[in-house]
């Protein structure tokens, strides 16, 4: 509960892809150094479980960093990634043996579905927070109208989420978002300068759509 908390309260999760082990530990430094304190590891980084383990090192001293793990397909990645130290889990479906594991080491999981019934059964298999995947294909609007029949499922779009539409989303009910591609392609060019400037931004904007 005080996991889930820290990332609704801090709104915004980076979803970390990199090249190499190295960049994909710059990319999280320079998000949490610009306020985002949820970092999503994707297991298509190689070494995932190191770079895992690495930034639990590094923010040892630091209860405000939550670092998680994505991308996890399946319960065996799922404990790799929580033996390395991995806080929560994403995947980009629902899986029930990823659910149950996830459940019996107290563990958030946040499931990537799509339809009412997918968010119904991850509901019922324990998941904290449904990963709406890709948003990009729903929209804004498509949160309200969840929320209708389900009140009760806290949605986290990730895929189509930018500065321009973070308030919308927000203020439809979501109750964070992920942020890759936008976020953190200027590591493309070696700017993690850029990366920490885009993340304040982005938690800024979180902030500023739930006061107005």
């Amino acid at each position: 509960m005080n996991i889930l908390s820290k990332l609704s309260d801090c709104g915004v999760v980076a979803v970390v892809r990199g090249d190499s082990k190295e960049e994909a530990i710059r990319i999280s430094e320079a998000c949490i150094k610009g306020g985002i304190i949820g970092i999503e590891v994707t297991f298509t980084v190689q070494d995932a479980d190191t770079v895992i383990k690495d930034l639990v090192s590094i923010y040892d001293n630091n209860d405000n960093v939550i670092i998680g793990a994505g991308t996890v397909l399946d319960a065996q990645t799922a404990r790799i990634a929580i033996l390395a130290g991995a806080q929560f889990i994403v995947s980009p479906g629902f899986d029930k043996e990823t659910a149950k594991l996830c459940n019996l080491y107290k563990i958030p999981y946040m499931p990537g579905c799509m339809t009412i019934t997918e968010m119904k059964v991850a509901l019922e298999y324990g998941a904290d927070i449904v990963k709406l995947f890709p948003g990009s294909a729903f929209g804004p609007d498509f949160v309200k109208a969840v929320k209708a029949p389900l009140p009760q499922v806290n949605v986290m779009p990730t895929g189509g989420v930018n500065l321009e539409n973070i308030k919308e989303w927000i203020q439809n009910g979501c109750t964070a978002v992920g942020v890759g591609g936008n976020l953190i392609a200027p590591a493309k060019a070696g700017d993690f300068e850029q990366i920490t400037l885009l993340a304040r931004q982005y938690v800024e904007k979180v902030q500023e759509a739930r006061v107005n």
